[in-house]
């Protein structure tokens, strides 16, 4: 598994090394994280962490000042090597989804999901067809009925029309 980036860092924020974060995961998951890779920085602890709007304001233990917080400026922020965050239901890495068989209702073969874009409104899942084809489904409850990691198949239902597009 590739490494699971959490968000990225946009600016300082005041002199004391606090810096601001465009989270890529909810919010309130940063709460159950103690440690963080910085890119180019190593491994930081996450001391403290606030919301502000949709962003974050983080305190890390590798940035004590407002000198330190700017060299930071549009890095990613990552989980340590070999870590994994519990998602809860219904929520999955991309690592986890891509390479999944894809079946409709009835058993029938849909195809493989090849990849997962993420949108502003919803992800959209770039299915391959078995001709070589490909199309997009959203990524949303209507269409996706069931996703089984352990046998990697994916249950779906699909607009009629959607895979002659």
């Amino acid at each position: 598994m590739e490494k699971i980036v959490l968000g990225r860092i946009t600016a300082p924020v005041g002199i004391k090394g606090e810096i601001r974060v465009y989270p890529y995961l909810e919010q309130a998951r940063f709460s159950d994280i103690k440690k963080v890779v910085v890119e180019g920085a190593g491994e930081c602890e996450l001391q403290n962490v606030r919301v502000n709007g949709k962003m974050l304001v983080v305190k890390l233990s590798c940035c004590s000042d407002r000198n330190t917080a700017e060299t930071l400026r549009n890095r990613e922020i990552s989980l340590p090597k070999g870590e994994k965050l519990d998602l809860g239901k219904d929520t999955y890495f991309v690592d986890d989804l891509v390479g999944l068989k894809l079946c409709s209702g009835d058993g029938s073969s849909v195809g493989t999901l090849k990849q997962v874009i993420s949108r502003p409104a919803q992800d959209l899942y770039e299915i391959e067809k078995q001709d070589g084809g490909t199309f997009l489904l959203p990524a949303v409850k209507e269409f996706i009925l069931d996703i089984d990691k352990t046998s990697g198949i994916m249950k779906v239902k699909l607009p009629e029309g959607l895979t002659d597009l």
